[in-house]
C-alpha cells in the first residue's frame, strides 16, 4: 500500500517535466533548432550562469563567515546576530528588489540583481552551516592543535572538511534559487531565462519559443545538479563516533570583536535595512488610499487559503514516500525519493507553464482552479516535505510499530495510531518549511491563479510592474510579517538560536 501511494506522489510531482518533454518534443527539432541556435539564447545562457556564480561565490562568503563569527567565537550579542542572519529568508527577493528600486534611482541590471539575490539567499548557506559546525566533533580539532597547528590550518584542513557537506549543500540551493528566480531579476532587469520565459508567454504567447527556453533551463538545472552529485561521491564522510555530545570551544577574538560585529551589523543593514526603511517610507501613503486595508486582509486570506491548500497536498503526497524512504530503504526507495526531486529543480515559472498547457490541453475541469495551482506546490515542494517526514519518521523506534502489528493491527492502523503521532513534531516542521515557501511563490501562482483571484505576492507584482510603489507596500510588509514565523520556528529548529550555541 505504501509503495503504491509512493509511486503515485511520484507519478503527480513528474507531470509538469512531462508534459514539458512532450509539448517540445511536438514542435519538431527544426522548429527546436530555429529557437535554440540563436545569440539570444546564447547571451541568456551565459547571464543566467553567470548571475547563479557570482551570487553562490557570495553567499557561500557571507554565509560560512557568518555561521562560523555566531557558532564559533565569542561575538558579542551573537543571538541578536543570530536572528538579524536568519530574518532575510523571510524576505521574497522581488520585496527586496521592489524596496532597493523604490530606494535609489537606477538600481537595475546584472549587477544590482547579484547584490540583491545575495542578501536574500545567503541565509541558505548559513542555516546549514551553522548547524554543522554547532553540532560537529570538537575532537579532530583539538588533535590538531596538539599537533602545533595553528587556527587558519585547522580551520581550513579541519573544520571546513567537516562541514563541507552543509555547505555543498547550501551552496546548491543558492544556485538552484538563483536559477529559478523570476520577481526579483524581472523587477531590476536582468536578462535571465525565468525574466525571457515568462515574457515570451505573457506579451506574445510565443508558446514555442517559451517551451525551449524552458527546456535549457531544465538542461542548466540538471546540469548543477550533476555537479553538486559529482562534488558528493568524491567527499568524506564526517561523523562523530561515540561518548557524550559536548560543545565546542569558541575562540577568543581579542580586539576584532568589534571588527567582526560591525562587519555583520553592515550586512544586516544592507539585507534588512534597507527594505525596512523603504517599506517603511512607502507605507505611509499606500494605506492612506481609500479601501486600502479590505483589499489586502483579502489578499492575505488568499494567499493564506492557497498556502494550506498547497501544504496539505504536498504533505499528503510526501507521507508514504517519506515512510517508505526510512522504514524500507533499497535502491527502489532510494529512485523514487531521486524522482521525485526532479520537479523540485525546475524553476516555478517552467513548472506553471507545463500546467497551464496541462490544464488546456488535458485536464480542462482543473484548468483555473484553486487545485492546479496546489498541484503546482505540490511538484514543487514535494522533496523538502519527504526529508521532513522521512527524518521524523527514521527518528521514531520500529519497535512500536512491530508490537502494534504483532498484536492484529493492519498497516494503516499502525501508520495513523502508531507512526504518525510519533512523528508529527517533525512533519509539523516540514509543514513550516513548505508554507514558507508557498507563501513566497510566484512565478507559478502567477500563471495559475484563478481569474479574480489575488494573493499578497501578485498584487505586490501588480502594482511594482505600474511603479505604483506606494500601493505595492501594504502587501510586502504583510506578506514578510506572516513569513517571519515560519522562519522563525525553522532557524529554532536548526539549534543556532538555542540558549546552549549562545553560551
Amino acid at each position: 500500500m505504501i509503495l503504491t501511494l509512493s509511486v503515485v506522489a511520484v507519478a503527480v510531482a513528474l507531470i509538469p517535466l512531462a508534459y514539458l518533454a512532450v509539448r517540445t518534443a511536438e514542435a519538431g527539432w527544426a522548429r527546436i533548432a530555429g529557437e535554440l541556435f540563436t545569440g539570444r539564447v546564447a547571451a541568456l545562457a551565459a547571464g543566467t550562469l553567470a548571475l547563479a556564480a557570482v551570487v553562490t561565490t557570495a553567499c557561500l562568503v557571507l554565509g560560512v563567515g557568518s555561521a562560523f563569527l555566531i557558532v564559533r567565537t565569542d561575538l558579542p550579542g551573537r543571538r541578536l546576530f543570530a536572528v538579524l542572519a536568519v530574518l532575510p529568508l523571510a524576505v521574497p527577493t522581488y520585496i527586496a528588489g521592489f524596496a532597493w528600486v523604490s530606494a535609489v534611482d537606477g538600481f537595475e541590471g546584472f549587477w544590482a540583481a547579484a547584490l540583491v539575490l545575495t542578501l536574500c539567499s545567503y541565509p541558505y548557506v548559513l542555516l546549514p552551516v551553522a548547524a554543522a559546525l554547532a553540532g560537529g566533533d570538537p575532537a579532530q580539532e583539538e588533535v590538531s592543535h596538539s599537533l602545533g597547528h595553528g587556527g587558519w590550518h585547522t580551520f581550513t584542513r579541519v573544520t571546513l572538511r567537516q562541514i563541507r557537506p552543509a555547505i555543498a549543500g547550501g551552496g546548491l540551493l543558492v544556485a538552484l534559487y538563483v536559477l529559478s528566480d523570476f520577481g526579483a531579476v524581472s523587477i531590476l532587469r536582468a536578462d535571465t531565462f525565468t525574466r525571457a520565459i515568462f515574457l515570451a508567454l505573457d506579451l506574445g504567447f510565443d508558446r514555442t519559443g517559451a517551451l525551449v527556453l524552458s527546456t535549457v533551463l531544465v538542461a542548466l538545472t540538471v546540469l548543477i545538479l550533476a555537479a553538486e552529485g559529482a562534488t558528493r561521491r568524491r567527499g568524506a564522510r564526517y561523523a562523530r563516533l561515540g561518548g557524550t555530545r559536548r560543545p565546542p570551544a569558541r575562540i577568543a577574538l581579542g580586539r576584532a570583536r568589534g571588527l567582526a560585529a560591525a562587519a555583520l551589523l553592515a550586512v544586516a543593514v544592507a539585507a534588512l535595512g534597507v527594505t525596512a526603511f523603504s517599506l517603511a517610507r512607502r507605507m505611509a501613503e499606500g494605506v492612506s488610499r481609500p479601501g486600502t486595508w479590505p483589499e489586502v486582509m483579502a489578499a492575505a486570506g488568499t494567499s493564506l487559503w492557497l498556502s494550506l491548500a498547497g501544504t496539505a497536498l504536498t504533505m499528503l503526497l510526501a507521507l508514504p514516500l517519506g515512510v517508505l524512504s526510512a522504514r524500507v530503504p533499497g535502491r527502489l526507495s532510494r529512485a523514487l525519493e531521486r524522482l521525485g526531486y526532479l520537479s523540485h529543480a525546475l524553476p516555478g515559472v517552467v513548472i506553471g507553464l507545463s500546467l497551464v498547457f496541462f490544464g488546456i490541453n488535458v485536464a480542462y475541469p482543473l484548468y483555473q482552479t484553486t487545485w492546479l495551482l496546489a498541484l503546482a506546490y505540490g511538484a514543487l515542494f514535494l522533496p523538502l516535505a519527504v526529508a521532513a517526514v522521512a527524518a521524523a519518521t527514521a527518528q521514531a523506534p520500529p519497535v512500536l510499530e512491530e508490537v502494534a502489528r504483532s498484536l492484529g493491527r493492519g498497516p494503516l492502523a499502525v501508520l495513523g495510531t502508531v507512526t504518525l503521532p510519533l512523528t508529527l513534531p517533525g512533519i509539523g516542521a516540514g509543514a513550516a518549511l513548505v508554507f514558507l515557501t508557498c507563501m513566497k511563490e510566484l512565478p507559478a501562482t502567477l500563471l495559475l491563479r484563478p481569474t479574480g483571484v489575488d494573493t499578497l505576492a501578485t498584487e505586490l507584482w501588480s502594482n511594482t510592474a505600474v511603479a505604483a510603489y506606494a500601493g505595492a507596500a501594504p502587501y510586502a510588509v504583510l506578506l514578510v510579517a506572516l513569513s517571519s514565523v515560519p522562519t522563525w520556528l525553522l532557524a529554532a529548529r536548526t539549534g543556532i538560536l538555542s540558549k546552549e550555541a549562545q553560551t
